[in-house]
């Protein structure tokens, strides 16, 4: 039987971004909210504190014999680079004291590539961060601009030159394909253009339009933000006007031109040159515990995931509530999956990635009813070293097979 155990990663989900864009559901905080006179942001980096302590003393108490440093810590969001210099280097310094930051741990912060928000990479740097991962989403102005983003490309050169002039090792960048009215000539052109960028990492994402409304995700405890009235006309336009074979090709040419390259596509969504895959993200397909902060954001440790509330007003006043109150832990919630559900998930979080599962997998269940078929399919194959893993077809229509396994 699985028990808990301490985090070997953490993450810290800053909700700030100088503006929305129409298809982003992270828990996201713009306007007034993030930048001005009225700007929250000392306010959620008090609270920020204060809950960190919150979770490292319930750590302690839960683990009296120690545990072990952090093996990486993950600053996403929102736009983490816009924080102050000092406020990125005081979170960094209460990780190190209350969770620990391992020798040669891998310290993450995303960025967005415009000049107002890119922060300083030197004090980045100084304080610690050593990969950086850049939102460029397109490699062109025009589709942009379609995007509902502030920056252009030229701004995605020089964030990466500046990252690189900091001295952060590794950067990675961010791209969508399957967007609206883009063609795959379009793609092409922009994985060319980010590859003469030369990253050490590639994420590669098809332009996902939910709905967390209709999921019942969005209500006080939930864990997204209600869809504004504009984003919900943009995703119905850019809906209408997606095309998945148009998707399928933009991926299968990725894969190719990446393989040819020397990439390793150590995940669905995720390339890598050697030695730099996300650390970070492998634990949560690892399926390894990890600690999370901030308004939304998850955590597991190995047997039960919780997650904060998305609210922001909610967040504050629980941690920071003022006028004497005593300070407690923000809104949230939990689950404990089931053995079957954790044997699932299990199964599914490995076939993410390049190195799949074992084939002894294969002969239990779950994946015993569904493995047939899938290799009738060409969605599997097994390896000369006995595992099972996704093809490239089965990478495009894993959605398939995952719902075949829960």
């Amino acid at each position: 039987m699985a028990v808990a155990a301490p985090p070997v990663a953490l993450y810290v989900h800053i909700p700030f971004c100088v503006s929305l864009c129409p298809y982003c559901d992270f828990v996201v905080f713009a306007g007034a909210v993030a930048r001005g006179p009225n700007a929250r942001i000392d306010a959620f980096i008090a609270a920020l504190l204060v809950e960190m302590d919150l979770r490292a003393d319930t750590l302690d108490t839960a683990f009296p014999d120690g545990r072990p440093a952090l093996e990486t810590v993950y600053l996403g969001g929102g736009t983490p680079s816009m924080l102050p210099a000092e406020a990125l280097a005081t979170i960094l310094e209460r990780v190190r004291e209350r969770f620990g930051i391992a020798d040669g741990a891998e310290v993450t912060v995303e960025a967005n590539p415009g000049p107002d928000e890119r922060g300083d990479m030197a004090a980045m740097r100084a304080a610690g961060v050593t990969r950086l991962s850049i939102g460029a989403q397109a490699m062109s102005d025009t589709e942009l601009r379609r995007l509902g983003r502030r920056h252009k490309v030229a701004d995605v050169a020089a964030t990466v030159a500046a990252a690189r002039e900091a001295g952060i090792p590794s950067v990675s960048l961010d791209l969508l394909y399957d967007v609206p009215d883009a063609t795959l000539a379009d793609w092409m052109e922009t994985l060319e253009a980010a590859l003469s960028l030369t990253p050490d990492h590639l994420s590669l994402y098809a332009l996902t339009l939910d709905d967390p409304d209709a999921e019942g995700l969005t209500g006080p405890g939930g864990d997204h933000l209600p869809t504004t009235r504009g984003a919900r006309r943009w995703r119905d336009a850019a809906r209408a006007i997606q095309d998945e074979d148009r998707a399928a090709a933009e991926y299968h040419h990725a894969v190719h031109r990446l393989g040819e390259d020397g990439w390793r596509g150590y995940e669905i969504s995720n390339w890598a040159r050697p030695g730099h895959e996300s650390r970070h993200n492998l634990v949560y397909w690892e399926r390894r515990p990890y600690e999370a902060v901030g308004p939304g954001a998850h955590a597991f440790d190995g047997v039960t995931r919780r997650w904060n509330a998305a609210r922001l007003d909610g967040y504050l006043a629980a941690l920071t509530p003022g006028g004497g109150k005593e300070r407690g832990l923000p809104p949230g919630g939990s689950e404990t999956p089931g053995a079957e559900a954790s044997v699932a998930e299990t199964v599914i979080l490995g076939l993410r990635t390049d190195r799949g599962v074992p084939l002894a997998a294969a002969q239990a269940p779950p994946l015993d009813d569904a493995f047939g078929w899938a290799l009738a399919a060409e969605l599997l194959d097994v390896t000369a070293d006995d595992r099972v893993v996704l093809t490239t077809r089965g990478r495009l229509l894993s959605n398939e097979l995952f719902s075949r396994l829960v």
